[in-house]
């Protein structure tokens, strides 16, 4: 989960103050240090764009549990990919039953993240223009008619979700009809 998601808006003031200057700093002993080594893994994909297991095609957002283990909307493929730490394939955690607008399928998923406090995966089912939370078997629309794409959820279960249709960020508590406008929303 996103540190930043769980803090107070002076908090992630001070914190961004803090990071800058420490950049400065950095960049400043750094001057001297020209390189920047590169250093990653594949930990999930890497075959191409597909809808094998061992695929993804166009992954969006990623949520990484207690075990390492990668969730990954797989968007292209309407599908949420489980990639346990060391695998070679993924496991098909939401969508095995292909795009679609039934409760239990996805069209073009573009974020997941964990809802801790009700043990449940909030996604962004960007096709169907809603964000769903998804327990085990049960799915339960949480937003609908919204041009949903990135999300985060505050210590508090606040969810917040960007709108690309009306050019805004939204702040959900459950139950809500509307969310209440954080930013954004004056036009294009």
């Amino acid at each position: 989960m996103n540190s930043l998601a769980t803090m107070s808006m002076d908090t992630v003031a001070a914190f961004c103050k803090n990071l800058t200057e420490s950049a400065i700093k950095e960049e400043q002993t750094q001057a001297k240090k020209n390189k920047f080594r590169q250093f990653g893994i594949t930990v999930a994909g890497g075959n191409g764009d597909g809808d094998l297991l061992n695929q993804l095609f166009c992954p969006e957002g990623i949520c990484i549990d207690i075990d390492k283990s990668v969730y990954i909307a797989d968007c292209v493929n309407d599908r949420i990919v489980k990639w346990k730490s060391n695998s070679n394939t993924g496991q098909i955690i939401v969508d095995e039953n292909g795009q679609g607008i039934k409760y239990n399928q996805l069209s073009r998923p573009t974020d997941i993240i964990f809802d801790k406090q009700n043990n449940s995966f909030i996604i962004s089912d960007f096709g169907n223009k809603r964000v769903i939370r998804y327990f085990d078997q049960n799915q339960q629309i949480l937003i609908s008619n919204i041009d949903c794409w990135g999300l985060t959820i505050d210590k508090n279960g606040f969810i917040y979700v960007s709108d690309l249709d009306t050019h805004e960020i939204r702040r959900w508590k459950q139950g809500d009809k509307k969310g209440e406008l954080v930013a954004g929303g004056n036009g294009e």
